[in-house]
């Protein structure tokens, strides 16, 4: 099965909510891979981080999202770091795949510093800084349309996506 969209991209970037309207121009059901694993832990990503740690988080992660891939014919929301696993890049080749790029100051507004983003403890600007710097040219490589969402409406940013795929 193939899904009709996979939205990637670093936290802020507007995967979630974009992804959401993107489902409903087309027409097909939506899926976020975070959710899943907060609902197959049974506690927030940040719980997970804490009790648990990140290989259990990541473990998890990727099951989710070779479930999805696998059974979900829609849009995908992936989390901002399932794509760091190579069997997840793998996976994507053949899917229409979306980078929603985002810059810095636009993607602080968005996540804020003080949430409970784990990877964000230390330091969280300079730690958001180069979570972004690691991830974006594999971000940049598994996308098949890119689109910048700095600024701009999630809807305005799904119907860019919408002609961007047509």
């Amino acid at each position: 099965m193939n899904s009709k969209v996979v939205v990637i991209g670093p936290p802020g970037s507007g995967k979630t909510t974009v992804g959401r309207i993107l489902a409903e121009r087309l027409g097909v059901p939506f899926r976020d891979t975070d959710h899943d694993v907060e609902t197959t832990a049974g506690k927030p990503i940040g719980e997970i981080f804490v009790d648990d740690g990140e290989e259990r988080f990541r473990a998890l992660e990727r099951a989710a999202v070779q479930e999805a891939l696998g059974t979900h014919d829609g849009v995908i929301a992936l989390g901002g770091g399932a794509i760091l696993d190579p069997g997840t890049q793998a996976d994507l080749a053949g899917h229409q795949v979306v980078y929603l790029e985002v810059g810095l100051s636009d993607a602080v507004k968005r996540v804020g510093l003080a949430s409970a983003r784990p990877l964000l403890v230390l330091n969280p600007r300079s730690q958001f800084r180069k979570l972004m710097e690691e991830r974006r040219p594999i971000y940049e490589r598994l996308a098949v349309l890119t689109v910048t969402t700095d600024g701009r409406e999630p809807a305005d940013v799904a119907d860019e996506i919408v002609k961007g795929l047509a």
